[in-house]
């Protein structure tokens, strides 16, 4: 497999400060992780809550400017990118939010919200920004009808859907998805994570999945990362990070994972 994304000694650190000049140390977020993505390949990054997946998916997209490492898509210098390549790349690399209700604008109808990306980076103009936008709507389960609605007046899920039809305007070949269906029902969760995986296979898409849940990942990803305090700890295929964890780290997220029947009870590794 031909590898798009590839990540080397990637660190984020974040100064911890007292009053305006002391500096009392550094927050080591992501502290040298290696890893790579390839072509049409899903990459399940996963941790507890502050483990530091979600700063490492953001520095890939430069969304946070990383302390150090090598950041390589698809042959470009993402670290040393300037301006306009980074706005070029940009456009290859889109991101999925945790927060359906936070990622979305307000102020701005859905029709607009996905339209845009599309007229900033000169894919279409005129009515024909409309009719992509309605196509791109309907692929993700959202009826033309809603282009003129604001966000407030969908559910989570259909929030998310929108989110996931804006990333998927502009035709990217990465998409960062950071914790995609966690803030959403359970109910409907299941939903937008098939969808998630159709859209995959349809556009041969790759994903840096962020993730908690290993079950998930476990449907869903090739291959798996597991990150503690801003390192990865294990790496692999995901079946075999699954089966076969050899971090005590992975098998604790392994323990974590509730069992389907309250009757069972689970067995210690």
């Amino acid at each position: 497999m031909d590898t798009l994304l590839k990540v080397k000694g990637l660190k984020k650190h974040f100064p911890v400060t007292h009053g305006i000049f002391a500096h009392k140390g550094l927050v080591k977020a992501v502290d040298g992780i290696d890893f790579e993505v390839g072509k049409g390949e899903v990459l399940g990054l996963v941790g507890e809550s502050g483990s530091g997946k979600s700063t490492a998916g953001r520095c890939v997209l430069r969304l946070i400017e990383p302390t150090e490492g090598e950041i390589n898509f698809g042959g470009v210098d993402v670290v040393r990118a300037g301006y306009e390549e980074l706005r070029v790349l940009r456009r290859r690399m889109q991101i999925i939010f945790q927060d359906p209700y936070a990622s979305l604008n307000p102020r701005m109808r859905v029709g607009d919200i996905v339209g845009e990306p599309l007229v900033v980076n000169g894919m279409a103009k005129g009515s024909e920004v409309g009719d992509r936008v309605r196509a791109i709507l309907g692929r993700v389960g959202i009826g033309a009808d809603s282009m003129n609605k604001y966000p407030h007046q969908f559910s989570g899920g259909q929030r998310q859907r929108i989110g996931i039809a804006r990333a998927l305007a502009v035709e990217p070949e990465l998409i960062v998805a950071d914790e995609p269906i966690s803030a959403l029902d359970v109910s409907i969760q299941a939903q937008v994570l098939n969808l998630l995986k159709d859209l995959q296979e349809e556009y041969s898409l790759a994903f840096l999945f962020i993730a908690h849940d290993l079950n998930i990942v476990r449907y869903f990803c090739d291959r798996v990362a597991v990150m503690h305090r801003g390192k990865i700890v294990e790496y692999g295929t995901a079946e075999h990070v699954y089966n076969n964890p050899h971090d005590e780290y992975t098998k604790a997220l392994l323990k974590a994972i509730p069992v389907p029947d309250p009757r069972a009870r689970r067995v210690s590794a």
